[in-house]
């Protein structure tokens, strides 16, 4: 397999599953183009879903732009197939070495933060790879994640060199006040990218917001 990159920042797309496949992929090929840094299946599939077809047809995508492919808290598969790179928890885990063991092979890891800088330092302790804070601005992807405030973010950056993402609600527009607040690494993003008519200009759009150089 093509070897991946591993995450700096930048920006950081969530795929919901339960999306029809044949869009999703359009679409993710779409965003992949425009430059997405790092890919994550969302815990949110549908009981009919071939979850190892699915993830097969996205790992290659994500293989042939050298994009790591993250898989939201079921971890087990990363056992059963070799196209995902990591994954991502919602939450610390209680049993983290042992998840290390049981899966035989190197891969990265992430986590969300909901405020909590405890969340953090477990990340830093245990060599994460990124910390992700939801939810930055109100949003329906976001679920049941409370708002977090800038300062949270500012304080986290003193304390970690691990990449700091933020995500929930995230636009091209808020980005840019947001970075006026905190320093931050990247944004995660489900429908400001998936939703959009063209997902390869959307995706520069952000980059731009960012501050990202791009090749032209």
């Amino acid at each position: 397999m093509e070897k991946t990159h591993g995450i700096t920042g930048g920006v950081y797309l969530v795929l919901d599953p339960a999306q029809p496949i044949d869009l999703l992929l359009q679409k993710l090929e779409a965003a992949l183009t425009g430059g997405v840094n790092a890919v994550q299946i969302w815990n949110n599939w549908d009981k009919e879903t071939d979850k190892l077809t699915l993830i097969e047809a996205i790992g290659t995508l994500c293989r042939n732009y050298h994009v790591p492919l993250f898989i939201n808290e079921e971890w087990q598969l990363l056992k059963q197939s070799l196209f995902l790179d990591g994954v991502h928890f919602d939450a610390i885990p209680n049993d983290y070495e042992l998840i290390k063991k049981a899966v035989t092979r190197p891969f990265m890891a992430g986590i969300t933060c909901s405020g909590d800088l405890n969340t953090v330092a477990w990340a830093s302790k245990h060599q994460l790879n990124y910390v992700s804070f939801c939810a930055m601005f109100p949003s329906p992807s976001a679920g049941s994640c409370s708002i977090v405030m800038p300062e949270v973010v500012k304080e986290a950056h003193k304390t970690t060199s691990l990449p700091l993402f933020v995500s929930g609600g995230i636009t091209p527009q808020n980005i840019i006040a947001l970075k006026e607040k905190t320093p931050f690494d990247g944004v995660a993003v489900i429908s400001g990218i998936m939703s959009a008519n063209d997902p390869q200009k959307q995706v520069k759009i952000y980059k731009d917001a960012l501050g990202i150089a791009q090749s032209v």
